[in-house]
């Protein structure tokens, strides 16, 4: 389940050039930038900041107590992402633009509305988010190859209907849109033969040639449709990704990244490649001479060496970062105060789905060592505003062993010290505070039981 969601992970690594096909306001005159202007309003806001990304642009902006921002910026003409907390919504954007944006965090994509100049492509993206709405993964990508196909046609053609009804749109807006919703499209393709066997149960599924072969026509290393297109950069991640997974030596894939041309991709993968340095990986070292060598984005090198420093410390025998967190049932609960005993440790969240999906699991094997030498912990890192659903959660699924709860979500220091960057994670510790295992079998894997008997808890 690891790969089969990187593979969904978008990038969000874009070029700082322009190109006057994709970009007709882009020339080769050396001229000023016209400001674009970025003001709003979010009611009920779940944090103090709002993040636009896109074109060579991270930008940081702050609300003030009322929920009001404005920022200046400046921005080549194409497709950004406005980011609160885990809400997120696309507009299109070009220098000069004056746009206003108010929204209500409890139902973002609902309230979004757009005033000012520049409004009507932001209008049809919001429309076009809220009434095409997102797959039901579960539900589409289960469906039979024929049944999948219908209904991703059907997905694709209301998508140009909508485009086609929509009014005030510039002509260079308007082809810009029809190669994403292809993109779209064969973004949906190229994920069924990583989501079918999972969501159908069939492990040894495999694509028929005739499915995927619309994605022979896709140009793998095209830097402006890169910087252009989410789906498109989903292609690509999709494309490589899988391969690099399937490849157990990683030799072959990791040198057809390196003959990528456009560094945009190339930065892209590195950064997804950083995923895959972890403490049960067999190529760690490998992967990090190869993201030091392909990469060029210092940011993406400094997270990764971050991230390969962090992950060299939790080998087997080393002292375990520790954590002192809220217990469910009150107080606080140590690593300290289970010294003696062995310690599991699920990291988990209430939204969690792979986390819970485990749970059964984690059940069965907690009543098989009930009264053995060790405990069964629990860290949830859900965000301050879900407390009380972490709380309702643990009763209502009637979770046992000690249900935790980490201090500051993903940046709580036991986390960050465990290079933790998705969930679930397991780790086991021994009685005097050592690391067994930073990366543990999930309780739905035999090898954990294996793991156990070895080490005769």
């Amino acid at each position: 389940m690891k790969k089969l969601l990187l593979f969904v992970a978008a990038f969000a690594i874009f070029s700082c050039k322009t190109d006057t096909k994709k970009n007709p306001a882009a020339t080769t005159e050396t001229k000023e930038i016209e400001k674009t202007i970025l003001s709003g309003k979010i009611e009920n806001p779940k944090e103090d900041k709002i993040f636009l990304s896109g074109e060579g642009l991270r930008k940081e902006i702050t609300l003030n107590d009322a929920g009001v921002f404005q920022e200046t910026v400046n921005v080549q003409e194409g497709f950004y992402s406005i980011r609160h907390g885990r809400n997120r919504a696309s507009l299109f954007l070009t220098p000069g633009d004056s746009i206003h944006i108010t929204t209500d965090a409890m139902k973002f994509t609902e309230s979004i509305t757009f005033s000012g100049k520049g409004t009507a492509p932001n209008t049809y993206l919001a429309k076009k988010l809220s009434e095409g709405g997102n797959l039901n993964f579960q539900e589409v990508y289960a469906k039979e190859e024929a049944d999948f196909l219908k209904k991703i046609e059907e997905e694709k053609m209301k998508a140009l209907g909508r485009l086609t009804d929509a009014k005030g749109l510039s002509t260079e807006f308007v082809a810009l849109e029809k190669e994403s919703i292809h993109y779209e499209y064969l973004a949906n393709l190229s994920r069924y033969p990583s989501y079918h066997p999972y969501f159908a149960k069939k492990e040894n599924y495999k694509a028929s040639e005739s499915l995927l072969k619309p994605l022979e026509k896709v140009d793998y290393d095209n830097e402006d449709d890169f910087r252009n297109f989410e789906s498109y950069q989903q292609i690509v991640s999709q494309h490589y990704m899988q391969s690099y997974y399937e490849d157990s030596l990683k030799m072959e894939s990791i040198n057809t990244i390196k003959n990528i041309k456009s560094q945009n991709i190339k930065n892209a993968l590195a950064s997804e490649m950083k995923y895959d340095i972890s403490p049960s990986g067999k190529h760690t070292d490998k992967i990090y001479n190869t993201i030091k060598e392909i990469a060029k984005d210092e940011k993406v090198l400094k997270k990764a060496t971050e991230k390969y420093t962090k992950v060299k410390k939790l080998v087997k025998g080393k002292n375990s970062p520790a954590f002192d967190y809220e217990n469910h049932k009150g107080g606080k609960t140590s690593l300290a105060d289970l010294e003696g005993k062995y310690v599991y440790i699920d990291v988990w969240a209430t939204w969690c789905g792979p986390c819970i999906g485990e749970i059964p699991s984690l059940k069965k094997v907690e009543k098989k060592y009930h009264n053995k030498n060790i405990e069964f912990v629990s860290i949830s890192i859900d965000q301050k505003d879900a407390y009380k659903t972490w709380k309702k959660m643990v009763k209502n699924k009637e979770l046992g062993g000690i249900q935790l709860m980490a201090d500051d979500a993903w940046k709580s220091k036991f986390v960050t010290d465990y290079a933790i960057e998705g969930i679930p994670r397991f780790i086991l510790i021994d009685p005097k505070g050592k690391i067994v295992n930073a990366d543990a079998p999930r309780p739905s894997n035999p090898e954990l039981i294996e793991l156990f008997n070895e080490l005769k808890i």
